[in-house]
């Protein structure tokens, strides 16, 4: 049964979140060391742990929970509250969080960073599916929703496009799992294009979208990037042309999703983020799920039992 409460939808999309953002974490090695494992499909070592990623949609999940939408004067609070620099957070993160902590306006904080452009990292994005799957019967509110999440840590349009995006990608996930549809990942990139702002974003999904259905993950990588630039541009699309090629499948779309490299925590984290909406939590192996450290309980009022 799928589940369809907005709470229910959005923790379902934080546990493929967090175990994906585990799972990528544990295979920063070598490339060569890399491909060997993949083609093995040999499994890091436990505890999986987690990174900034789970901790900044963890925060995005206690808001909802909380409020029923995003309060971004809290979100920033929270955010900054729950702040841990042993989670791999970007330069910009650490000082950003420190400033909000320190009792600064995110409106003053954020807009400020990067000479006063505002960052375009991939930060809103990859904390953002929970986001889109609690809204997901209402694409109007993922998009205004999904914006007022970015533009606390992250103001540039890049930013806010990949954020954008991605909680679309989320919400058109359980959309289609609901109604019991599988499209191709044209299809689905058809989907969720005509609601993204007009960005680099935007134009790198179209080319996703336009990508022949036999093309490589090397040569998507060559196209989309993947992560390794830490920004929205390069590493949303590569994300979505993963989540629309085996959104059906969690497993296949995390390994697709690690064979491009590059950042894999914050691509495995914004792809398990996604299709965990459209195969439900059946589908994420039972050790992954025991692998991943234990989610702390600070933002869950109870425990949530997913049917």
């Amino acid at each position: 049964m799928k589940e369809n409460t907005a709470l229910e939808r959005a923790y379902l999309s934080l546990e493929g979140l967090s175990i994906g953002d585990a799972f990528g974490q544990g295979f920063f090695v070598a490339p060569e060391i890399l491909e060997s494992l993949i083609e093995l499909r040999a499994l890091p070592s436990e505890p999986w742990i987690f990174t900034d990623d789970t901790m900044m949609a963890l925060s995005i999940f206690y808001i909802l929970r909380k409020y029923g939408f995003i309060d971004q004067d809290k979100l920033a609070v929270n955010l900054a509250k729950h702040y841990d620099n042993t989670r791999g957070y970007g330069p910009a993160m650490h000082g950003l969080l420190h400033r909000i902590r320190m009792g600064e306006s995110w409106q003053e904080a954020a807009p400020d960073l990067f000479a006063g452009q505002g960052s375009y990292g991939n930060g809103a994005a990859m904390r953002v599916a929970p986001l889109g799957a609690y809204f997901a019967d209402d694409i109007k509110k993922v998009i205004q929703q999904a914006e007022l999440s970015a533009v606390v840590t992250h103001s540039h349009p890049e930013a806010i496009a990949g954020a954008i995006a991605t909680a679309l990608a989320a919400a058109w996930a359980w959309q289609l799992a609901n109604d019991k549809i599988l499209l191709n990942r044209a299809d689905f990139l058809d989907l969720i294009l005509p609601s993204v702002p007009k960005s680099e974003v935007s134009r790198k999904i179209r080319k996703a979208r336009d990508m022949d259905k036999t093309a490589s993950v090397e040569f998507a990588v060559s196209v989309l990037g993947n992560g390794s630039l830490i920004s929205a541009q390069d590493t949303v699309p590569f994300t979505l042309w993963c989540a629309g090629t085996h959104l059906n499948n969690y497993e296949e779309a995390l390994w697709l999703t690690l064979s491009g490299q590059g950042d894999r925590d914050t691509t495995c984290a914004i792809v398990g983020g996604i299709v965990a909406l459209y195969t439900g939590k059946e589908a994420i192996p039972n050790h992954w799920l025991n692998a991943r450290e234990a989610l702390p309980s600070w933002p869950f009022i109870e425990t949530i039992t997913l049917s």
